[in-house]
């Protein structure tokens, strides 16, 4: 153990949560996972396992599991935060004082309104004190958690954190690399979650090979577009945070929001496609979010337009694919994106 490998606590025992702190606990870190439900924690520590979120998968006995939320943060000098994005603030508020000074990693992937705010962003406004920082990749929970070999991107402006995080999560089946956009690569989680739920009703509709490459490639383009307008760098969609994260998640039966989607596309109904998955699936609310944020910006994004009119406003599916294809063809690449990142690059030089 280096001393980089600090005590780590993990709020939130869905199946990333888990996931998580298991990984934490087989690298030999002092790892601490937290349930809300003192229940569901004595039932774990009893199978062995997280029959609910994780089947099958086995606990490394050295991780402790408990619902004592004072206590699990009391040692712990990192936290992860794998809580979802609609009770995020609410826990924050309640355990903001044991926080202050720790470092806080941010893994949930959604956005609140009003104000259009990242969950880091909500983590510096209840605990000012905190060194924050996210994680995001493609990193679906149960590949992780039976050792697939993967790839994941904490990002930060402190070095240290992100030097703690690679520290304590690094292992022989996990890269952790760093990057210092944390906007773009929590931006990046967030998004990528809407064309998910695209490419699920594409699957469940039986499209083929080239009309899924279509749409994956078409929203990586959409959303570095927003994700540029809105401050983030471009370059960083090209790495496991966009297009990495983009195409696990759009191509997986395992990621929720793609089982949301494949439901819907099927027939069933949004409430419907939601209960039969059981668990969050954080694509539906950003929805909402960002076709609001896009038309209030002005930013051309046809996909979630096109999503919303079919979920939240009753439009048929065939109407708004034949509106989707008749739309004025444009640019392929927008060069603009990146020539906006090298002009950037360029005056911070000059600054230098």
């Amino acid at each position: 153990m280096t001393d980089l490998k600090v005590p780590v606590t993990v709020l939130g025992g869905g199946s990333f949560g888990t996931t998580l702190a298991n990984l934490l606990a087989a690298n030999d870190v002092p790892a601490t996972l937290w349930l809300r439900n003192e229940e569901q924690a004595a039932d774990m520590r009893r199978q062995g396992e997280n029959t609910r979120y994780l089947p099958g998968i086995r606990l490394d006995p050295r991780l402790t599991i408990t619902s004592d939320l004072a206590a699990s943060l009391q040692a712990a000098e990192l936290v992860f935060l794998a809580i979802p994005s609609g009770a995020f603030r609410s826990v924050l508020q309640q355990i903001g004082p044991g926080l202050a000074g720790k470092g806080i990693i941010s893994t949930t992937k959604g956005i609140e309104q009003p104000g259009f705010l990242m969950m880091s962003q909500i983590v510096e406004q209840e605990v000012p004190e905190a060194r924050v920082a996210v994680l995001s990749g493609p990193n679906l929970a149960r590949e992780m958690a039976a050792g697939a070999l993967t790839a994941t991107v904490v990002a930060s402006d402190d070095e240290t954190l992100s030097a703690q995080v690679q520290a304590v999560l690094g292992c022989k089946s996990l890269r952790v690399y760093a990057s210092k956009d944390r906007y773009g690569v929590e931006l990046g989680g967030a998004l990528k979650n809407v064309y998910a739920i695209i490419s699920g009703m594409a699957a469940a509709m039986g499209v083929g090979e080239n009309t899924k490459s279509m749409l994956i490639t078409r929203a990586l383009a959409e959303m570095t577009r927003f994700a540029v307008h809105m401050g983030a760098n471009p370059m960083t969609f090209l790495g496991l945070a966009g297009v990495g994260d983009l195409i696990v998640t759009c191509t997986s039966p395992m990621s929720r929001n793609f089982q949301v989607g494949h439901a819907l596309g099927k027939g069933l109904s949004l409430e419907e496609s939601i209960a039969r998955l059981g668990q969050v699936a954080e694509g539906v609310n950003t929805l909402k979010v960002l076709r609001q944020k896009s038309q209030e910006e002005g930013v051309y994004m046809p996909l979630v337009a096109g999503l919303h009119a079919i979920i939240f406003e009753q439009q048929p599916l065939t109407e708004v694919i034949g509106k989707l294809m008749s739309a004025e063809q444009k640019h392929d690449v927008e060069f603009s994106a990146f020539m906006s990142c090298t002009a950037l690059n360029k005056q911070n030089r000059e600054q230098q």
